[in-house]
């Protein structure tokens, strides 16, 4: 620069250069932000990825026996059951909450399906629908008491996972239906056990009932008001209510939604078992979250998608029968699945903290 205070072609060529240098020294920032925007965007990137990853680590430690068309489908048959309520899960969690008593509305439904058909003799589709109807009222229970009552979920299904579950021992006097006496009674109860073979693969059509769901809401969450609606208020139910749209009917319809999902859940789980049991699925509630979770659902609300679910469920199944097929112990598979959920969680945090 000269006295008069005009910068000299040397002086440009530097500031010409500067901004160069500028980007190069930030483009690693810049990489890092765009991966974050881009695993909040897509929330199934991580637990899709991590499934293709256990996948290809089991098979090439495990072997054939790992890849085998027996073996698969019975990680899809195992995961099954909890697939189901996850679903339900999924619904609750997006909008910021949570439903501890999955597990005993399945379990419950299930059981008043078997006793009306079996012990009281009523026709098939009635106790059929009795299950569904009671599943749905315990969903619509806990629906009311968390918009009308302004309870927190947590309390609220943490109480009434201990009530339905005392409900259920009651009902069914701790008494297990035999497979014996469904199969002369109530044959229908039994049919998502019923197994046939998809691409050269065993699956029992509890597992396709439980691919259908997954398809069916993965719809309902994209392409639909309803879907939207769900997503709003689980990020921001004031501005979700000025904007127009009704929170608590919304939240009513989440819960008699999980409720329902539940009964056919226990309608898979009577398929599975191939009996009435009511101490059956007591840890289920735990292992939708834990498939939630590990699938890219936030813990906050607003945001996740049903697939990663899907995907979540899978990793579980995943890493269990892989670890089971290594000889590794019980004790370790649970391990394994604690450090996903911290995992998981952990990430969650990360990405919610660098988009925000």
């Amino acid at each position: 620069m000269d006295a008069s205070g005009r910068m000299q072609p040397a002086d440009q060529e530097r500031e010409a250069d500067a901004p160069a240098g500028a980007d190069f020294e930030e483009h690693p920032h810049g990489l890092l932000r765009r991966i974050h925007h881009f695993l909040h965007a897509h929330p199934p990137a991580v637990p899709a990825i991590v499934l293709v990853v256990a996948v290809a680590v089991f098979g090439a430690v495990v072997g054939d026996r790992f890849f085998h068309p027996f073996n698969l489908s019975l990680i899809l048959q195992q995961v099954t059951i909890v697939g189901i309520v996850a679903v339900a899960q999924t619904l609750v969690i997006l909008t910021a909450g949570i439903d501890l008593s999955v597990g005993a509305i399945m379990v419950l439904s299930s059981v008043v399906m078997g006793r009306l058909a079996v012990e009281l003799g009523l026709p098939v589709s009635v106790a059929f629908t009795a299950g569904l109807a009671v599943g749905t009222l315990c969903g619509t229970i806990n629906g009311l008491l968390v918009t009308l009552l302004r309870l927190p979920p947590f309390i609220v299904t943490l109480g009434t996972w201990n009530v339905f579950f005392a409900l259920n021992l009651w009902y069914s006097r701790s008494e297990t239906i035999r497979a014996a006496e469904l199969e002369v009674t109530a044959p229908f109860l039994q049919l998502l056990g019923t197994s046939v073979d998809v691409l050269g693969a065993r699956l029992t059509l509890g597992s396709l009932t439980m691919l259908a769901l997954f398809a069916l809401f993965w719809f309902v969450l994209r392409h639909t008001p309803f879907g939207r609606h769900v997503y709003a208020v689980g990020d921001d139910p004031e501005a979700a209510r000025l904007s127009g749209i009704r929170v608590t009917r919304t939240l009513l319809a989440v819960y008699a939604l999980a409720g329902l999902i539940c009964a056919i859940a226990g309608w898979a789980l009577i398929g599975r078992i191939g009996s009435v049991s009511p101490q059956a699925g007591y840890t289920t509630n735990l292992d939708s979250i834990t498939a939630v979770v590990i699938g890219g659902t936030s813990l906050f609300g607003g945001r996740g998608a049903i697939v990663g679910t899907l995907f979540g469920a899978l990793i579980v199944g995943v890493f269990r029968n892989g670890l089971a097929l290594s000889g590794l112990d019980v004790l370790w598979q649970e391990f394994a699945v604690g450090v996903l959920i911290i995992a998981a969680v952990a990430l969650d945090q990360w990405i919610r903290k660098v988009s925000a």
